[in-house]
């Protein structure tokens, strides 16, 4: 079933929904189970796949040359989410992203995800490799996630890259886009984002995540700013405890988004990790109570791993 069709089925309920983290290289389904089967209690009824593009590290040989390793590689997403709807019977949301997919490499994931009876998918531009001071998209692959979006909708209409396919068959996925209610770091100003995330929706993107954010009043600003806009579809609020002390930091470092100040002033009395852990679960609680009384279609929780933190917030929320 389409994201869409969840949330309208659910008739004005709030939905959760979870996001996990495919394994490491040596890393097996085991551990996705073994993060997942305590949160299935709240019955999710789709679970996001992240992808992440493989990193290197030259290494130099004796012959004097340099020789490229892998050295984070994360096994594929389209049979984790066949895996995940076998065992669970719910939808997965692989992510496909622009780095380090050619249009064709594309285009063959997309046969794969619909000869699985994959119907949902997030089109992501991905980030830019630590090596890579710009994000630098694939020889004769796609610069933007809107090329991307526009890719999937044509094969929605039957239409591939190779011109003489002719009456191809019509493929039906529910497409979804990342939202950034602090605006993503390289665009100008919010409204230049918003602008850039309405074309995605013109071109054919249904529903639209968020980042993770911690001040509920940059969301519901950032939902009128859209709605203002003309971008009606649904608007689902991505959603992640902090853990530990230094997340305080590092988490408005790699994803732009800012700490309240009334969560700030509450960290300062904290010394220890697991004193953050509770006020991050504490805050999260509270984040979530006021989203879903303010009538927010799905809270997306951002596990990272930590099934038993998400777990305390869904408890408190269902």
């Amino acid at each position: 079933m389409k994201v869409t069709e969840h949330i309208e089925n659910a008739g004005g309920k709030t939905l959760i929904s979870f996001e996990i983290l495919p394994p490491l290289k040596g890393g097996s389904m085991a551990n996705i189970f073994k993060a997942l089967d305590p949160l299935m209690e709240f019955k999710p009824p789709f679970i996001d796949v992240t992808y992440h593009r493989e990193e290197f590290l030259y290494q130099m040989q004796p012959s004097g040359f340099y020789q490229k390793f892998a050295i984070r590689k994360r096994p594929g997403t389209v049979g984790i989410c066949s895996a995940i709807m076998h065992r669970y019977e719910c939808d997965a949301v692989p992510h496909l992203i622009c780095g380090g997919f050619s249009k064709e490499d594309t285009e063959n994931a997309l046969i794969d995800l619909n000869f699985l009876g994959i119907s949902n998918i997030l089109a992501l531009r991905g980030d830019a490799r630590k090596f890579e001071t710009d994000f630098m998209p694939e020889p004769a692959g796609h610069e933007y996630a809107l090329d991307l979006v526009s890719q999937i909708q044509t094969m929605n209409q039957g239409i591939y890259l190779d011109s003489g396919i002719e009456k191809g068959s019509r493929t039906e996925f529910c497409i979804g886009v990342a939202g950034y209610p602090e605006k993503h770091f390289e665009s100008p100003n919010l409204i230049m984002d918003i602008k850039y995330l309405k074309m995605k929706i013109d071109a054919g993107a249904d529903y639209i995540v968020t980042q993770m954010f911690y001040d509920n009043e940059a969301f519901f600003r950032y939902v009128d700013m859209c709605r203002a806009a003309g971008i009606t579809v649904p608007i689902i609020a991505g959603l992640k405890p902090i853990t530990k002390l230094y997340q305080l930091k590092s988490i408005p470092r790699h994803f732009y988004v800012n700490m309240p100040e009334a969560l700030i002033k509450e960290a300062e009395k904290i010394t220890e990790d697991a004193q953050m852990k509770e006020l991050g679960i504490e805050w999260c609680i509270s984040q979530s109570k006021e989203l879903k009384e303010r009538g927010v279609s799905c809270l997306h929780y951002y596990t990272m791993g930590d099934s038993s933190s998400i777990r305390k917030i869904c408890s408190q929320i269902i």
